[in-house]
């Protein structure tokens, strides 16, 4: 008796796999169809834009170990103390708003799968720069190149992640100096969504460059936009030699960067609101400016990743109501400076997939959309601050970025979507089940979760007891068995191996 009940049991979750696989529709990035919420009037927000500018003003930005960065600068108009940088009241704005794209293209190996950042658009990628993993069979460890490699795999097989992203795990059994080949070469072959470059050094910089001109040739490269990269300042007002150099690589090959400050408000900011909003305006237009500087007209984005700390212990915190609001301000302040915005992410501070990891992460990513965040960064995978790319959490994840999904398209006002035919055909105290028009919108009228459990408490414990991360553990195990490389261009493919093989043969190791 029992084996036939499992029998009906698996069959009837196979027949509910189908449907959800039949519905599914993959779409190259988000539009949004509701209009950003504003927390701020636009007295605040020019408050705070004044603030920004008093701060360049009077405060200043150091741009340290780059001399070439200073003389850019000081021949635009700037006052160079040092390696200190004051700012003309309103100049950063002017570079940026006279060159800065308000919108751009990144083109991916698969022209079907390219991205436009900036407008309505919504863009998601994974989770990046953890150092471990974490997933139920083998609990927390360093992650490797395979890891990289699955990640990079369940990225390309989820219909709603947009972008592969960049360092989803670092591979820690690679040496540092080399890792970024084997990880751009994995975004390369692995998928054909977008990818993001290397920047722990600019000659790494350089090389992501060098292999995105082997598979997309010089002339394309030269005229697209193909590479998108994180650019971080090291906060409070201070942007170093390592971004500035990575940054300056990829800007001159027309490659777009995200000038983003890290702010741990209380630590890296002040314990406000509006002073961290001030500060992450200041240092990020700063560092557009000079990217403005070395080539105009090369893409930017408006990068903001800010959250509270716990004043007890220091350790950062996600999911709490102040990093809300300064991602709702941020948003505001990037779409009056015009340019794209990025922030927000599935952000938690849980080690585990757990009831605190699911409503931080939630708390995270509504204000994420409701903003109008156009490329959201840490939207798939993210544990522990940052520290940990889970597998289960990743799958939980992705079945999120679907609601939203189906949240972000609003209302449908279409003949069919107000149903009228379905009341005037229908008699009162008589349910809808089978009317036609219920009949011919069942598949696709409401999300379907493929992990979230919606039968009886009989049926869900005949078919194991399984919670959420136990059955996402069975989900991306499959997504893994069933993946299948995209095609890549022979000649292309060979070219891309010796090229690696020969670079990695004419330096030795290094940790650092």
């Amino acid at each position: 008796m029992s084996e036939t009940r499992a029998r009906r049991g698996g069959g009837r979750a196979a027949r509910q796999a189908a449907r959800l696989h039949a519905v599914v529709e993959s779409v190259p990035f988000l539009t949004r169809t509701l209009t950003p919420v504003e927390v701020l009037s636009e007295e605040g927000l020019s408050l705070l834009e004044e603030n920004a500018d008093t701060i360049l003003e009077r405060v200043g930005i150091e741009f340290r170990d780059a001399p070439d960065a200073l003389a850019l600068l000081r021949d635009a108009g700037a006052e160079i103390d040092g390696e200190r940088v004051r700012f003309p009241r309103g100049l950063c704005r002017r570079l940026v708003q006279a060159t800065a794209p308000r919108e751009f293209t990144q083109v991916a190996r698969n022209p079907a799968r390219s991205v436009v950042f900036g407008g309505q658009n919504t863009i998601f990628a994974p989770a990046y720069g953890s150092p471990f993993v974490h997933d139920l069979d083998g609990g927390r460890r360093y992650g490797t190149i395979e890891d990289f490699r699955n990640f990079v795999q369940l990225a390309y097989a989820s219909p709603w992640l947009h972008h592969s992203g960049g360092t989803v795990c670092e591979p820690v059994d690679l040496p540092v100096n080399k890792r970024h080949y084997d990880m751009v070469e994995a975004h390369v072959r692995l998928s054909d969504k977008p990818f993001m470059g290397s920047v722990t050094h600019p000659q790494r910089a350089r090389d992501t460059v060098e292999m995105a001109r082997i598979v997309f040739g010089s002339d394309f490269l030269e005229r697209n936009t193909v590479i998108f990269s994180l650019i971080n300042a090291n906060s409070p007002l201070v942007w170093d030699s390592t971004m500035l150099g990575a940054a300056r690589a990829y800007v001159e090959a027309n490659q777009a960067v995200m000038m983003t400050p890290f702010i741990l408000a209380g630590a890296m900011s002040p314990a406000t609101v509006a002073g961290t909003c001030s500060q992450t305006l200041a240092e990020s237009l700063a560092g557009m400016a000079y990217c403005q500087l070395v080539r105009p007209g090369a893409p930017v984005v408006l990068g903001s990743f800010a959250s509270s700390m716990s004043m007890q212990s220091g350790a950062p915190t996600f999911g709490t109501p102040e990093p809300a609001l300064v991602l709702y301000v941020m948003a505001a302040l990037a779409r009056r400076l015009g340019v794209p915005f990025r922030s927000g992410g599935a952000l938690t501070g849980s080690k585990i997939p757990d009831a605190q990891a699911a409503y931080e992460s939630a708390n995270t990513m509504q204000p994420t959309l409701l903003a109008g965040a156009n490329f959201v960064l840490h939207a798939a995978g993210w544990l522990e601050g940052g520290l940990t790319m889970g597998y289960e959490k990743f799958v939980l994840d992705a079945d999120q970025l679907g609601m939203w999904h189906a949240f972000c398209k609003g209302v449908d006002l279409s003949e069919n979507g107000q149903a009228l035919d379905a009341f005037l055909t229908n008699e009162p105290g008589t349910h809808f089940l089978g009317h036609p028009h219920t009949l011919a919108n069942f598949e696709t009228a409401f999300y379907r979760s493929p992990v979230a459990d919606n039968s009886s408490f009989e049926q869900w414990e005949l078919e194991g007891s399984n919670d959420a991360a136990q059955r996402a553990n069975t989900l991306w195990k499959k997504a893994l068995a069933e993946y299948e490389q995209p095609a890549l261009d022979d000649a292309v493919s060979e070219e891309l191996a010796e090229w690696i093989t020969r670079q990695k043969a004419s330096f030795p190791d290094s940790n650092v």
